[in-house]
């Protein structure tokens, strides 16, 4: 089966933009289990340093469904589902526990109508829990009381509206107080792809509060961070809004700036911010071409520089042969990047310090940095037993490293350390 995108199948930077502390990830347990890389050099060679593997540490198996995002908060781990599989819709949200190495599953949400449930999260609060939804028609998000993190209660399930056609992402994000949900609609039935955020001030009450078309042909995602809001619009690249840094606000969004990655397709945002550095200048952006599940995928991971917030431009590129890249999460404190890679399962980069400069025979062919000549992949991991793989996310958190594979479900794996 072939498929497009099965997805989720940002003048200088004021100081004051970059006052915000990174958030703390939820979850008490006790350290994970973790795994030494090479540490970096003062120098990076021109030879690159061979990538450790990362350890497997358990699996979670889902045989029924084609897995697809993952969420975890303290020891329970969220998995959402996508398509059909053997006739098996997507329509499902499986709760797991992950407090031993082992994940055990607890218990699913069956959503109504659904084909797939894709991006899946727990507000900053531990109160609330929000599913996109897909297919045109009965596309939306639901929202849940997580009251008992177990057992997720149905507050709300949206119909019609612009929500209709599909929420292909739908990303939770606070700004001043308020939470909203930022929410990717598919292009269907002739109407444009746009961007729709969500007051969720009363969850069983969604508001939205502000509409826009965007992307071509997708809008594909958001990022959020320190008033800012970065747009993955596909063939239109990077957008990057003043949502409250400076004089915006999520309402009335200023556009600042745009970045075009080479060959487009932009999927994904991370805006990196390096707390042993300060440097919070680059944004992590992934390409996500066309694949078949279980064989193969295209797409780079792109590193573009956003000193000027008018004028970013890439500066680095990370590429893997045969397979793409998806989603991201990143460990800052550590300055590593987890990258789903589909078919290549999972890459960890060392994203600390500067991508932007390297020497002439680390560059490729139009002047890029190329992070693999720099050494800057650091591990990978494939999940266990040599079988096929195709992941789709990957979730870092104080909890550990766990990653959605569509075939065989929720992965465990050993972080990386300095």
């Amino acid at each position: 089966m072939t498929y497009a995108r099965p997805r989720h199948m940002m003048g200088a930077i004021a100081s004051a933009l970059l006052a915000t502390a990174l958030s703390a990830c939820g979850g008490s347990d006790p350290a994970p289990t973790q795994v030494a890389v090479t540490p970096p050099r003062d120098t990076t060679p021109t030879t690159p340093i061979a990538p450790s593997v990362l350890t497997h540490l358990g699996q979670g198996a889902v045989p029924e469904r084609y897995t697809a995002e993952v969420w975890v908060r303290g020891t329970t781990a969220y998995t959402t589902t996508w398509g059909t599989r053997a006739g098996v819709r997507g329509n499902a949200v499986k709760i797991w526990d992950v407090s031993a190495n082992q994940p055990q599953l607890v218990d699913s949400v069956i959503v109504a109508n659904a084909t797939t449930t894709g991006d899946v999260q727990v507000s900053d609060d531990g109160s609330l829990m929000l599913v996109a939804i897909e297919s045109n028609p009965n596309g939306g998000v639901a929202i849940y009381s997580m009251a008992n993190p177990r057992a997720p209660q149905l507050i709300t399930r949206t119909t019609g509206g612009e929500l209709q056609y599909g929420v292909h992402t739908a990303e939770l994000a606070r700004v001043n107080g308020v939470l909203y949900a930022f929410c990717s609609i598919d292009p269907a039935n002739g109407v444009p792809a746009r961007l729709v955020v969500l007051d969720l001030s009363t969850p069983s009450a969604p508001r939205t509060v502000w509409s826009q078309q965007m992307g071509t042909p997708f809008i594909h995602d958001v990022f959020v961070r320190d008033g800012l809001l970065f747009t993955a619009e596909w063939t239109d690249g990077v957008g990057i809004w003043d949502i409250g840094a400076q004089g915006g606000s999520v309402s009335a969004p200023r556009l600042l700036g745009r970045a075009r990655t080479v060959g487009g397709q932009a999927h994904n945002v991370w805006w990196v911010h390096d707390p042993v550095t300060q440097s919070k200048k680059y944004l992590l952006v992934g390409q996500e071409g066309p694949g078949s599940i279980g064989s193969s995928s295209i797409g780079d991971v792109h590193v573009v520089d956003i000193s000027n917030l008018a004028a970013p431009v890439e500066v680095a590129v990370y590429s893997v042969p045969g397979a793409g890249t998806h989603n991201f999460s990143v460990d800052e404190a550590r300055g590593f990047a987890y990258a789903a890679y589909y078919n290549g399962g999972v890459r960890v980069l060392d994203v600390r310090g500067e991508l932007g400069t390297c020497q002439t025979a680390q560059k490729t062919a139009d002047g890029r940095c190329n992070l693999t000549s720099m050494s800057r992949h650091r591990a990978t991991y494939s999940g266990s037993g040599g079988v096929p793989v195709y992941v789709w996310g990957v979730h870092w958190s104080a909890s550990g490293l766990f990653a959605s594979d569509m075939l065989n479900g929720l992965w465990r794996a050993a972080p990386a350390v300095r």
